[in-house]
C-alpha cells in the first residue's frame, strides 16, 4: 500500500509541476495564488515520506546504487524546476521545464528497472 500510494503521489507532483510549469511559461497569474504555491511543497513532502519509509522498510542504505541515482535525479528535478518558476526570460524557464522533464523521465525509469543507468 505504501508503493502505491508512493506512486500516486509521484504523479499527482508531476501532473502539479506540469501545470504550474505551464503557467509560469506563459505567465498566467493562477500560478501566483496561494493555494497553488503551497499544495506541491505538501505533496512532495508525503512523496519524499513515503519513499524513505519504503526505503527503511526495504532495509536500502540512501546510498545503494540505483536509490542514489534516484535521489541525484530529484535535486536535477528540483533545479531545473527553480529555473521554471523563477527564470526572468522564457528561454531559460522553458530550459528548465524540459530539463526537469527529462528528470522526471529518468527517476521514473530508475524506479520501475532499479537501474542506475537504466537505458
Amino acid at each position: 500500500m505504501l508503493k502505491d500510494i508512493h506512486m500516486a503521489l509521484a504523479y499527482v507532483t508531476v501532473a502539479g509541476f506540469i501545470l504550474r510549469g505551464i503557467w509560469a511559461l506563459i505567465d498566467s497569474p493562477l500560478g501566483q495564488k496561494k493555494l497553488v504555491k503551497i499544495a506541491p511543497h505538501v505533496v512532495d513532502t508525503l512523496l519524499l515520506a513515503a519513499g524513505v519509509a519504503m526505503a527503511v522498510n526495504m532495509s536500502l542504505s540512501p546510498l545503494s546504487g540505483w536509490l542514489a541515482a534516484k535521489f541525484v535525479g530529484l535535486l536535477f528535478y528540483i533545479g531545473f524546476g527553480v529555473l521554471t518558476m523563477r527564470a526572468a526570460n522564457t528561454r531559460l524557464k522553458v530550459l528548465g521545464f524540459v530539463g526537469a522533464l527529462v528528470s522526471i523521465a529518468y527517476i521514473f525509469t530508475v524506479a520501475t528497472s532499479r537501474q542506475v543507468w537504466p537505458f
